[in-house]
């Protein structure tokens, strides 16, 4: 099971954990909300906890949880810029439906 990041990605991760001045990396999990069941969580991480999963790409880490992971396995983690819009936006196989709005998904 693994998660992956574009370079784009790698990059904008990077410079944030540098403007934030510490952390290892950030976490990429999901939780229950929204229309559709599911939706992502990401937050900054100082320090892995033993169950975690950590893929590190770039010299950035990706940190999972294991019940998290089992929803993201083959996800690609994406960062875009859309006019003056921009974010992460996660390319997961898993995905089976998502809703209008694009906040939450369903595998």
């Amino acid at each position: 099971m693994a998660i992956t990041m574009t370079a784009a990605a790698q990059g904008h991760v990077a410079r944030q954990l540098e403007k934030r001045g510490k952390g290892i990396g950030i976490r990429v999990g999901v939780r229950t909300a929204g229309c559709s069941g599911m939706a992502y969580v990401l937050e900054f991480v100082d320090q892995a906890e033993a169950e975690d999963q950590v893929f590190e790409q770039g010299g950035v880490k990706l940190v999972v949880d294991p019940k998290s992971l089992a929803y993201l396995d083959g996800t690609e983690l994406d960062f875009v810029k859309e006019g003056l819009n921009e974010g992460f936006a996660f390319n997961n196989p898993n995905v089976k439906n998502e809703c209008g709005c694009g906040e939450s998904f369903h595998v």
